[in-house]
């Protein structure tokens, strides 16, 4: 008898930038670039505290978090910088980009309360990330040993080779589903269309390869008079036909199509339901494909591995699948606070290596230095590019500020593992 296929459903979801959640990520991270770009700009210029330090992007520390409901958005969370910036403002901006300009789309940025709970980090943990435990001791051997991890805790990274980024196809399409809302929102194409939305994709997979989508939902905010038959039309005419057909995505023939199953989706963002930074967490990596070690990443500076290791192991996963070196790849990286070095870290091929995976991890070993201040070097990530991560996903989009998306170790692998 032959083997019998193994025959599966996949389910991915991603929202739009107007959903609350994603307000609140944009939020933190847009107030994370303000400061580090008016950083840069002080140590550019030589600027010089009063208390005789020097401005330096590498001495901010920020963990922003944001909370978003009717009329409110309260900004709170541990910052440590010399510059100053106009929280409100950006604030506002963020909200402005995003479409909620009026008050009957349920959150207006003009008029929305702001309130500033900003503190300074804790000296407790900002000796440990400024002097390592290595430093401390005397057993730092070069100047990465002296970086100490932001705070203890695993984060892992994923990569598989079902679409042209590496990434699993359900959050794919997820996001660029996601992405054609906003972009038709925005452009008129769809003007009756509001700012908070979802999507969700899900895929059959059989014997682990996907081979066609079966069901989409989409939901999406829209003005009070839309029918929901002629919203439907144009969204499977305007959203959804055009992503699967860029994609080169197969649909199903009997394919199921839900848009706004309840009927109606008028209050929306905020008004609708409270936001909060990092709630979207499985949305931001690989949508439940790859495993999350649990912290969230916008709002949070590069010293803090939750989000630096995070990107680091998506590019080192991403680089063991672009060297042919497995089908699916997945890393985890464990730190402990204060501590310059690793406490493990783990590969898993799930059966698609195609080297041993003894040969990978020795590999991965020698080509990437995994040590926080490392890796902030290696990905560039003292830059003001974090609030684009936040919202259409972390991973997955190859653009010129998502370093870890490239695969320029590859080769370097493949040569550690003796494949030609």
């Amino acid at each position: 008898m032959a083997n019998q296929q193994s025959s599966y459903l996949f389910t991915s979801e991603s929202v739009t930038e107007g959903h609350p959640d994603k307000v609140c990520d944009q939020i933190s991270d847009a107030i994370l670039d303000a400061i580090l770009e008016k950083e840069i700009e002080l140590a550019d210029a030589g600027y010089v505290a009063p208390g005789g330090m020097p401005a330096d992007p590498a001495g901010v520390r920020c963990a922003c978090e944001t909370l978003a409901t009717t009329g409110l958005v309260m900004v709170t969370g541990e910052i440590r910088t010399q510059a100053y910036i106009d929280i409100p403002s950006i604030v506002r901006g963020v909200i402005a980009d995003i479409g909620y300009n009026r008050a009957k789309f349920g959150f207006d940025s003009e008029t929305c309360g702001i309130m500033n709970a900003i503190h300074e980090q804790s000296p407790d943990i900002a000796l440990g990330v400024d002097t390592s435990w290595e430093a401390q001791r005397g057993v730092a051997g070069d100047e990465y040993d002296k970086v100490g991890a932001g705070d203890q805790g695993m984060v892992f990274g994923y990569a598989c080779n079902e679409t042209k980024t590496l990434m699993p196809l359900p959050i794919y399409l997820a996001h660029r589903l996601a992405e054609e809302l906003a972009r038709v929102r925005k452009e008129g194409v769809m003007p009756y269309l509001r700012p908070d939305g979802k999507t969700q994709v899900s895929v059959r997979y059989i014997d682990n390869r996907p081979t066609q989508v079966e069901k989409i939902v989409v939901s999406t905010q829209h003005a009070e008079d839309v029918e929901h038959e002629a919203l439907r039309r144009e969204l499977i005419d305007n959203v959804i036909m055009p992503v699967c057909e860029r994609e080169g995505v197969t649909l199903a023939e009997d394919v199921e199509i839900h848009v706004n199953p309840t009927g109606r989706f008028v209050i929306g963002g905020p008004m609708g339901d409270a936001g909060l930074t990092g709630r979207k967490i499985i949305v931001d990596t690989y949508g439940g494909m790859g495993r999350h070690g649990g912290g969230a990443f916008s709002g949070k500076d590069c010293t803090k591995v939750d989000r630096s290791a995070a990107y680091a192991a998506r590019w080192v996963a991403k680089n063991v699948v672009a060297a042919g070196l497995a089908d699916r790849c997945e890393i985890q990286i464990a730190y402990a606070i204060g501590m310059a070095k690793p406490v493990s870290v783990m590969v898993e091929t799930f059966g698609t290596n195609h080297v041993s995976e003894d040969a990978i991890v020795e590999a991965v070993g020698k080509v990437f230095d995994l040590r926080p201040g490392a890796i902030v070097d290696a990905l560039d990530l003292r830059r003001p590019i974090y609030r684009k991560t936040a919202a259409y996903g972390h991973f997955g989009r190859e653009i010129p500020e998502f370093t870890w998306e490239r695969t320029d170790r590859a080769a370097e692998l493949k040569d550690a593992c003796g494949v030609s």
